[in-house]
């Protein structure tokens, strides 16, 4: 029979705890990537989506003209 490990889930063969940490640090390089980047910042989501409030050369205002 298979040798039993204890790991943080549970007792399991090691097979599963190798499984177990390479999905763990799966997990956690994608979330280290994801908050590099800016995917779970809140300031993101308050930007515009378009500049023309900013005044980069969409005036609306003078677009008829």
């Amino acid at each position: 029979m298979a040798v039993i490990i204890h790991s943080k889930y549970g007792y399991e063969p090691p097979e599963w705890v190798q499984v177990d940490a390479r999905l763990d640090r799966w997990y956690m390089d994608k979330k280290r990537r994801a908050n590099k980047h800016g995917a779970f910042s809140l300031e993101n989501k308050t930007k515009p989506v378009y500049q023309a409030l900013q005044g980069d050369g969409f005036n609306l205002e003078k677009k008829g003209n």
